[in-house]
């Protein structure tokens, strides 16, 4: 969200003085701990100063102390947000694990499975939300033998790099200020950039890629919407290597920027599909990626007007997209009117909009009202069937309900409804079901279901988002328009005081066409607040208890993070 904003300083701001196009690559396997701040003592190393670092560092030290630390409200401040197993942890080198029940299924064999979350490289002196964290990738590769390693490193991000370099957070927490203080987010933001003058972040970016990781053309990414990916790398001996920030070889003329972290690949074609949204028009951009990795043409939405909705997901199918234009809305200019940057908007009616995925314009583009629906994430979109004219399209998505307790203020309180939207592209009807009323989030299937009809998905039970204290199996065909039956048919809850990561699922064997849809592992970590210790566990899908076949004892913690994948062959991916 803070390169949303920041993108168009120079348009306001043309004195600023902004430097070339820099592209950051730390290929070093092995990081000198001596440069990594420790978690008790996360503050300010003695360095030399230039004198301009040295004036903002006292208008720093001004403004953070007696303007923007007088009265945090508890939803951004860090003593409150990085409390428990939200504090930052230090990186971890490649270290053996042990399997302390059960054995690894083989199919993990050279394989990773990797979460990325936010861990700030320094305890915050502002206000913070648990979002701004720098991006922490922990990852265990899996090797002969039933074998672990086990690894925690940060995203070397342009953020990062320049932050560890001067010894303290030069960078804003955005959304901290887009939901708060926000013309003190405007004005720390300006006088750090004019002050500092070192960055242009048109050109090398100020995101923290804590969101999500992608796999996409024989490479891994590191992701977050503010952004452009980081490309990422797992070595053969389980290190996580950052290779630097890609734009998928995007023309010099494209100002692409950012994109979402939720791009959609169709194994079939081997296309990825992906949007960016901004805050001046147009607010809403679509965009193809061919099989080579290489960027297509922008698909411009002029349909949105106004502000920009916020948009974290969509859904792709055979022939469509489908995006939320949601009551979360993104308003710079609000600030004028004493509204806060991000917000709610309590007015305005959500509505969905279909356009056709090879579309080149948005001429074909319509939107449909759908009240009440503020859309999270999508688990999964296909078309009714095979049939050319087949003319419905499903979504499996999790709803913020109500919207009016929503993630940014009222985590604590948020529930997140499981949902199943019929979208008639002839009438353009929706027809709404109640999967369940569990608050549910951070939903997997079996990727071979991607993007067509599937029966089962896996999803993380929610306390105190984004706490995620289970996992349940859900049947969708337990589910009938209008019904609002729960069809949870499995689950596991981890105990009191454990909570777990985003559950991703593994097939038995993924190579094999009669399989059954459920037929696989789900993979987790879950830590212990009480031993203070983290696992890896491996679930059985198919068993209606989600018996525990495998867990492996971390030798690190790992705090609670966002969105986790796993990659069935590191060893093979593209550097």
């Amino acid at each position: 969200m803070a390169t949303l904003f920041l993108s168009v300083l120079p348009k306001f701001h043309p004195s600023l003085n902004f430097q070339t196009k820099i592209t950051i690559h730390s290929c070093q396997s092995k990081i000198n701990h001596k440069k990594i701040i420790s978690t008790t003592t996360r503050g300010i190393r003695s360095k030399h100063y230039s004198s301009h670092e040295r004036i903002f560092k006292v208008l720093d030290d001004f403004i953070c102390k007696f303007i923007i630390n007088t009265s945090l409200s508890p939803h951004v401040d860090p003593k409150h947000e990085l409390s428990g197993n939200f504090y930052p942890v230090e990186e971890l080198p490649p270290t053996a694990c042990q399997v302390v029940e059960g054995s690894l299924p083989p199919t993990l064999e050279g394989g990773a499975y990797i979460q990325n979350g936010p861990n700030p490289q320094f305890i915050p002196r502002g206000p913070y939300y648990i979002a701004d964290g720098d991006g922490m990738l922990h990852s265990i590769k899996f090797s002969g033998g039933g074998k672990a390693i086990f690894c925690s490193r940060f995203v070397k991000t342009h953020k990062y790099i320049m932050e560890r370099d001067l010894g303290y957070p030069f960078f804003p927490n955005p959304v901290a200020y887009f939901i708060s203080n926000s013309v003190r987010f405007i004005l720390l933001t300006l006088a750090r950039f004019i002050i500092g003058g070192k960055i242009n972040p048109l050109t090398t970016g100020i995101g923290t890629a804590n969101t999500s990781v992608f796999e996409f053309a024989g490479r891994l990414f590191a992701m977050i919407e503010s952004d452009l990916p980081y490309a990422i790398k797992i070595s053969p001996d389980g290190d996580i290597i950052t290779i630097g920030r890609h734009d998928f070889h995007s023309s010099d003329n494209d100002l692409f920027l950012n994109m979402t972290a939720h791009p959609k690949v169709d194994a079939g074609t081997g296309e990825a599909f992906a949007f960016r949204y901004n805050v001046i028009p147009p607010f809403l951009t679509f965009f193809r990626i061919d099989p080579n990795g290489r960027k297509q043409k922008d698909v411009s939405i002029f349909s949105i007007k106004g502000v920009t909705s916020y948009m974290h997901d969509f859904a792709v199918t055979k022939r469509f997209a489908v995006f939320l234009d949601a009551q979360l809305v993104i308003d710079p200019l609000g600030i004028m009117r004493g509204k806060k940057i991000l917000r709610v908007d309590p007015e305005k009616t959500p509505r969905l909009g279909v356009i056709p995925r090879y579309a080149t314009d948005d001429s074909e583009m319509y939107w449909t009202d759908v009240p009440g629906l503020n859309m999270m994430h999508v688990i999964n979109a296909w078309e009714d069937d095979d049939d050319a004219t087949c003319n419905k399209i499903v979504m499996v998505v999790t709803n913020i309900l109500p919207v009016e307790i929503n993630l940014l203020e009222r985590r604590s309180s948020t529930h997140l409804s499981l949902e199943k939207i019929t979208i008639d592209t002839k009438t353009k009807e929706v027809v709404r079901c109640i999967v369940s009323t569990r608050s549910i989030d951070f939903g997997a299937i079996n990727p071979k279901y991607a993007g067509k009809k599937n029966r089962y998905m896996y999803a993380a039970a929610i306390e105190n988002y984004p706490k995620m204290v289970g996992v349940v199996k859900l049947d969708l065909s337990l589910c009938e328009e209008y019904s609002g039956d729960s069809a949870v048919v499995a689950s596991r809850i981890y105990g009191p005081g454990c909570y777990g990561s985003e559950p991703i699922f593994v097939a038995r064997e993924a190579n094999n066409p009669t399989a059954e849809e459920d037929d696989g592992y789900l993979l987790v970590y879950v830590h212990d607040e009480n031993t203070k210790e983290s696992k890896f566990i491996v679930m059985n899908a198919k068993s209606p208890s989600l018996e525990v076949i495998a867990a492996v004892k971390l030798p690190g913690r790992v705090p609670h993070g966002f969105h986790t994948t796993f990659v069935s062959k590191v060893d093979l991916l593209i550097p």
